[in-house]
């Protein structure tokens, strides 16, 4: 296959299948892994579409294009906005770079909180584990874990490949489900916390969804 058939080909997402989501998952708030699986696929169908645009105009697929850091964060917003639209019982937290992400529906003023224990913490990542915060926190962490090629792979003889979404994992963690890890007075690195193996175990014990190749 020629090389801009392989990239058109990488343009349309891998889909997910409700038979690959676990029914028996405990999930806090009314989410169900019916709403996650909405949400995901909405997000397949925003990116295969905004990928197709891209290549019609012979420019690379938006996970090409933008820092990985980047494109992460676009996975886990549309996500924090997308499930309150399937779950009304939950919404997205107001609050400026607030704590948790989703909170329960009309429990705080004008559904913002800075920081609350109540509500589930959403991140993303291209890594199965390992997963970092800016603290040890008691919350509900639920991970979406997703596969595609980033923008170093351009030009160079890296595979194009769709993306697809590998797991999603969640669980209550405790504060001793985290390790902080500080920095010295030299470094400008980011503090951040994370999740130990006691933490990671209670997630996969109750993962959400997991694609078949797993």
């Amino acid at each position: 296959m020629a090389p801009q058939d392989t990239e058109k080909a990488a343009c349309t997402p891998i889909p997910v299948y409700r038979r690959d989501f676990n029914r028996n998952a405990q999930l806090p708030y009314g989410v169900t892994v019916r709403h996650l699986y909405l949400a995901m696929s909405g997000f397949l169908d925003f990116l295969g579409f905004i990928n197709g645009q891209l290549n019609n105009q012979g420019m690379p697929r938006l996970e090409s294009m933008l820092m990985p850091a980047n494109f992460s964060s676009i996975v886990g917003e549309f996500m924090i906005s997308t499930i309150p639209q399937h779950c009304p019982r939950i919404v997205k937290n107001r609050y400026h770079n607030g704590h948790p992400d989703l909170i329960p529906a009309k429990r705080f003023p004008n559904d913002s909180v800075q920081h609350a224990s109540s509500g589930i913490e959403v991140k993303e990542s291209r890594y199965r584990r390992g997963w970092q915060g800016h603290n040890p926190e008691n919350t509900w962490l639920m991970v979406f874990v997703f596969d595609s090629n980033r923008p170093q792979d351009t030009g160079t003889d890296t595979p194009r490949r769709p993306l697809r979404f590998l797991q999603v994992l969640g669980a209550r963690l405790e504060e001793e489900d985290w390790q902080f890890s500080g920095r010295s007075t030299a470094s400008r690195r980011t503090i951040t916390a994370t999740v130990k193996p006691s933490g990671y175990n209670k997630m996969v014990d109750n993962w959400l969804y997991q694609a078949p190749s797993l």
